[in-house]
């Protein structure tokens, strides 16, 4: 699991920390598809077979992941290693490559920096549901306890900031800006950009007003 970015302020600017937690949970349905043009037909779709192709050459090892294409079942191969000394890998990786382990496949299926060596793109679509276990009080409200929130990615899908807050308070885009524009959703990221990887945000009381100047 990756390390969590957190954001630590007082529950009002002045007071201790927040006592109200909440987990919400980024948990995975499925793998990405792969989105690749397909030579043999018109498909662009391909999803892993569950295989892994291990070659070797005396010392030296050619790894592949076999993908298929959604429409005509074509197998294509991602180059994982290519011409690699057989002892620059760990024994115990090997092993994995030629047992076809699935936590192997769904780590090179889910893997960012190989899709772009590969020139493909990877689809997070329907691969993800936001699981929640916010207490129940109404968060527009003004006095709404403050409340620490933690976000935790079982897969590095990228999600969109402002999804996650909307699909987790149920709450429309335009409430969630007035929230974070308020200062009442303190955020350690952008709210328009997309997060693979755990963080912290915090939800605190709206802040009194400011006294009219005399």
């Amino acid at each position: 699991m990756n390390s969590s970015r957190d954001i630590r302020v007082p529950a009002d600017g002045t007071g201790p920390g927040i006592d109200r937690k909440a987990l919400w949970v980024v948990t995975e349905l499925g793998l990405p598809t792969i989105v690749k043009a397909c030579v043999s037909c018109r498909s662009t779709r391909h999803h892993p077979t569950g295989k892994i192709r291990v070659n070797a050459n005396h010392k030296l090892l050619d790894v592949w992941l076999l993908i298929g294409c959604e429409l005509c079942g074509r197998t294509w191969k991602v180059p994982v290693h290519e011409r690699v000394n057989v002892r620059a890998l760990e024994h115990e990786r090997l092993l994995m490559f030629e047992n076809n382990d699935p936590a192997i496949v769904r780590q090179l299926t889910m893997d960012a920096t190989l899709a772009h060596k590969a020139a493909y793109q990877l689809d997070w679509t329907g691969t993800w549901q936001l699981d929640t276990d916010t207490p129940f009080y109404d968060l527009q409200h003004e006095d709404a306890a403050p409340i620490e929130v933690i976000i935790r990615f079982e897969l590095p899908a990228p999600v969109r900031v402002e999804r996650l807050l909307t699909t987790g308070f149920g709450l429309s885009r335009p409430a969630v800006r007035d929230m974070v524009d308020s200062g009442r959703i303190r955020l350690p990221l952008p709210i328009d950009a997309k997060a693979r990887e755990d963080f912290t945000f915090l939800v605190v009381t709206a802040p009194p007003p400011s006294p009219e100047p005399r």
